[in-house]
């Protein structure tokens, strides 16, 4: 072997990584004769051998002249230089580097901890689809908006990351991969995955990789060589950088979001170098490693847009790679499971009850994909898929809501994660953001839906709103950057049967949000408004200029009209901007009138219309033919209102949509009287619910205690108050420390963890109504607290039909003798049998303010029903005690029969008679028949109706009065009617 072929195995050596043992020592090299010429170089090698503790390979030892007895260079096999190779690539530098991106990029940001629980990359990450490309596809003329294109998904081969660098169909080695998508597809998201697994040894291609943004390179103007530029941002990396070069360690750079930076491949734009060393525009390193001119054995991974693709020349990409995100359903399926069932999810409830219902969730979430609804299309995008996992998060397992979790903040921060200030097009003079464009354009779409209540829009709508006002060139090329990059974002094609030539918003809610944030932002604006504020524009800026000529001209020519007429002319811009300040009363107009639509007044709440457009509704589904239902849009003054909130304006403007503290004040003070005034009135249950959920995301703390204020009666009954629900209503009633004096909960599916939320709502109650909750004794508990609380005020409390048990009894026993407030209580059909009848009369003497028990259809015997009247007769202030549909036998019935309010203190409500007349509350009794028999067992409620009816007719022939005959006549005939209803099942 030739000298000349023995140094060639030494030309990559390079300088290698500073010696970690020692502290400041000399740095140990190893370079090659050939690398400096002539004697100066053989020179320089023989110094640095002398201090070296690095091995060289043979023919370049023997390459050096002279007679140096100092040389320490000692022979070594190529495959000892190869193994010197390894140790720079497992170096302590490198280590650390390591530790360091791995740090860096598993740091999920602050949406995941606001919005749920913060889980690892390697925990919850789900590739997407990626699919290889070729420039001739990407170079195709972008299609027109249709839903044939729309529809067709190219059919080309799958490739994994980790073979995104093997060989391409001609056999070359693959050097530069250009990966693009659309926005959401999970770019950014697949390149910190990307990096993770190779911190953690899972990507052994590369011995080191080198993550840049090139939004921060784009930011930065000043000339810096790659040198500077890594061990700027990475320090440890100070001593690998010079190797890199003249080493063969497999190198990796990843340029995440190529469309922020504006690259001129022309040599005239961008001059050639291959110094590392050498200064120069951040835009000319990305261009010349993308040459191949600077460090050509570097391998280079590019994300971007499919709109800058082609901002690179395709005879320097090796290939061209699509992320087509969750195409395949089940990996859908698969990212819900990962993410819904992982531990942390369900918040602190108890381990069994929060699995089952995570299952349960994942369950139904699978089922409605299964059925190829249009949450399968929006699922496409993975992050969808992690808005649907952030909303169930937000409607299932959240506890408390601190003032940052709202529906509002959970989509503005979606928003946020996916576009974060980006500008829609980098080389558009312009340069506006992307959101603002959205809003414009989108939203516009999205608001003239909601006014004419469709979600379903034709081709003919979609030009309206974004090709009818193109006026200029800049205008198309925005909207061409658009089309490729972000309309299948928020649009796609309807999966509906019938409806499959329209498109749809991809999250129905999102619809909604955009139309709101359309009109807030002034956007909805009449012909005359526009000619109006661009005329007033013009006026203020050449208003200046003539002032001056004006008043030159008056000096020199008598013409005193001028003056007088410039000042008529300044009046126009002001007089607008009063006139322009009437928008701000028609925003707030339109949120009011939105708010309180009486068509909208019995649908569900908004929260569980959520919840079904995510889980699905159960049942069978809808045929084709059928007419569907009207749409409704009870969501839009809902986000209106949420973006208006403090926190949310101050996300919209990093998105580049600014909404001004004294636009959403004045926006308030005009709101206030209008919304006031109709929440005032009487509301449904479910519109209520709304109500205090707009409340909730207004976020507005003195106009939220104003409207509470006027709430003195809440009427809940049968909404489900999930802990969401509960929630709300606890943040948005504690505002205020008014007492409130009725709130109804009945039938709303509460729980203990429901009355501990919402705690201190309760305690300011009068009325309280519960009943139809399935309390047991542990709610019991938390009531028994409740009552015993020195501020509580509840007067009149009803838990019928509630399993509340002997046990339960006792807790409310406990809570009777301290408590100084309740007048009322109504334990009827509480299954407290005679023990719990016993636990009640043993502590009824300690109270002294109870006037009404209602203790009926409980199962009580003689002994109970007498043991409590007997204690009753004794209490200073308990004058009623419902004891009817007990098992109480005619001996029983005649004693209590024999009470008297005069001499005894206390009236016995048992039969509809009393001795031989009418009792004053049959008409009582029956009404609470009717109203619980869908909730009583109606074999027993005939027996008891029989015996009634017995008792009644016995009563009657027991008197010769005719007017009581008539009275007993007429009640008999209520019972009769009862009973043949309920025998017919009518009832």
């Amino acid at each position: 072997m030739s000298r000349a072929m023995q140094c060639q195995s030494c030309r990559r050596w390079a300088q290698l990584p500073r010696c970690l043992a020692g502290s400041r020592g000399a740095r140990s090299m190893a370079v090659c004769a050939a690398a400096v010429p002539g004697p100066a170089g053989r020179c320089f090698l023989r110094k640095i051998l002398h201090t070296s503790s690095i091995s060289l390979p043979r023919g370049c030892v023997r390459s050096l002249q002279g007679n140096s007895q100092e040389s320490s260079a000692q022979p070594g096999s190529s495959r000892h230089g190869q193994s010197q190779l390894r140790n720079v690539a497992s170096s302590a530098a490198i280590k650390k580097h390591q530790k360091s991106l791995s740090a860096w990029f598993s740091h999920q940001p602050n949406e995941e901890r606001q919005f749920g629980p913060s889980f690892s990359l390697d925990a919850v990450h789900v590739d997407p689809v990626i699919r290889e490309s070729s420039l001739e596809e990407i170079l195709k003329p972008s299609p027109d908006l249709t839903i044939q294109n729309q529809l067709q998904q190219p059919r080309r081969k799958v490739i994994s990351l980790q073979n995104l660098f093997d060989v391409d169909a001609c056999g070359r080695q693959v050097k530069n991969v250009v990966l693009y998508g659309t926005v959401g597809t999970g770019k950014s998201t697949l390149i910190k995955k990307m990096v993770v697994d190779w911190c953690h040894g899972r990507l052994p291609l590369f011995q080191l990789v080198i993550p840049f943004s090139c939004e921060d390179l784009s930011h930065s103007h000043a000339h810096v060589s790659l040198r500077r530029l890594i061990t700027k941002k990475y320090q440890h990396l100070r001593d690998v950088v010079p190797v890199l070069e003249a080493s063969n360690l497999r190198v990796l750079f990843i340029l995440n979001g190529l469309e922020r930076l504006n690259l001129d491949f022309r040599l005239a734009g961008t001059e050639l170098c291959c110094d590392p060393n050498e200064p120069v525009p951040p835009s000319a390193i990305v261009v010349n490693l993308l040459r191949k001119y600077l460090l050509p054995e570097a391998s280079i991974i590019v994300t971007t847009r499919p709109s800058a693709v082609r901002r690179i020349p395709g005879k320097y990409v090796g290939r061209y790679a699509e992320i087509c995100g969750f195409s395949d359903t089940n990996l859908q399926k698969l990212y819900f499971q990962m993410r819904l069932s992982q531990p942390g999810c369900s918040g602190e409830e108890s381990q069994d009850r929060s699995s089952a219902e995570q299952e349960n969730l994942v369950e139904m979430l699978s089922r409605n994909l299964e059925r190829h609804n249009q949450i399968t299309a929006a699922c496409f995008l993975p992050s969808y898929c992690w808005l649907v996992c952030t909303t169930l998060h937000f409607l299932y397992f959240t506890r408390t809501v601190p003032p940052s979790q709202t529906l509002t903040g959970i989509y503005t921060s979606f928003l946020r994660l996916n576009f974060s200030g980006e500008v829609l097009d980098s080389s558009d003079p312009t340069h506006i953001s992307m959101m603002k464009y959205v809003a414009k354009t989108v939203g516009k779409l999205a608001y003239e839906g909601v006014m004419s209540r469709k979600t379903c829009f034709s081709e003919e709508d979609l030009r309206q709103c974004f090709e009818v006002e193109m006026k200029t060139e800049s205008e198309l090329n925005l909207l061409e950057v658009f089309r490729s990059d972000v309309f299948r974002f928020f649009l796609s094609p309807c999966v509906q049967p019938g409806k499959e030539h329209t498109f749809v918003f991809t999250i129905p809610a999102m619809q909604e949000y955009l139309a709101a944030l359309y009109v807030v932002l002034g956007e909805k604006k009449t012909l005359a408004q526009r000619v109006g504020k661009e005329l007033s524009e013009v006026i203020g800026k050449v208003s200046e200029d003539v002032a001056v000529v004006v008043n030159i001209v008056s000096k020199v020519l008598p013409l005193r009209f001028l003056p007088v007429l410039f000042n008529l002319l300044k009046i126009f811009p002001r007089y607008f901007s009063r006139v322009g300040g009437k928008d701000k009363d028609a925003i707030a107009h339109t949120m009011a009138e939105e708010l309180f639509k009486e068509e909208d007044y019995y649908n569900d709440d908004v929260l569980d219309q959520i919840n079904s457009s995510i889980l699905g509704v159960e049942g069978p589904m809808r045929h084709p033919d059928e007419a569907p239902d009207d749409e409704v849009f009870e969501l839009f003054p809902i986000f209106m209102g949420g973006i208006l909130s403090r926190r949310n304006r101050a996300i919209l403007e990093q998105l580049g949509c600014s909404i001004k503290n004294l636009a959403a004040f004045e926006i308030a003070q005009a709101m206030k009287k209008t919304v006031i005034r109709k929440g005032r009135k009487g509301l449904p249950p479910s519109e209520l619910m709304d109500y205090l959920f707009f409340l909730h995301e207004f976020q507005n703390e003195r106009f939220t205690a104003e409207a509470v204020r006027s709430l003195r009666a809440v009427n809940l009954s049968s909404v489900k108050m999930t802990p969401l629900k509960c929630s709300v209503l606890a943040s948005v009633m504690s505002t205020t420390c008014h007492e409130v004096e009725e709130l109804n909960l009945t039938s709303c599916n509460l729980d203990s963890s429901s009355l501990r939320t919402l705690f201190p709502v309760l305690l300011r109650c009068k009325a309280l109504h519960l009943q139809l909750n399935s309390l047991g004794s542990d709610a019991c508990k938390e009531i028994r607290d409740l009552l015993l609380h020195d501020k509580c005020v509840v007067s009149s409390l009803r838990l019928a039909n509630n399993p509340v048990g002997e046990q339960g009894a006792r807790y409310l026993a406990e809570a009777l003798a301290g408590n100084r407030s309740l007048t009322q209580l109504s334990l009827l059909h509480t299954a407290l049998g005679d023990p719990g009848a016993e636990a009640i009369a043993q502590h009824l003497a300690e109270n002294q303010h109870l006037q009404e028990l209602n203790l009926g259809y409980n199962s009580l015997t003689d002994t109970a029903a007498l043991r409590v009247v007997e204690v009753a007769k004794r209490h200073e202030t308990l004058d009623k005690v419902h004891l009817y549909f007990n098992d109480i036998s005619e001996d029983g019935k005649r004693e209590l029969d024999s009470l008297r309010m005069d001499r005894d203190g206390v009236r016995a409500l048992v039969f509809l008679t009393a001795g031989t007349d009418v009792s004053d509350y049959w008409s009582h009794i029956l009404n609470v028949v009717q109203r619980n028999l869908p909730f009583w067992d109606r074999e027993r409620v005939r027996q008891h109706l029989a015996l009634l009816l017995q008792d009644l007719e016995s009563s009657r022939s027991q008197t010769a009065n005719p007017w009581r005959k008539a009275k007993f006549l007429r009640v008999e005939s209520e019972v009769k009617k009862m009973l043949g209803k309920l025998q017919d099942g009518s009832l």
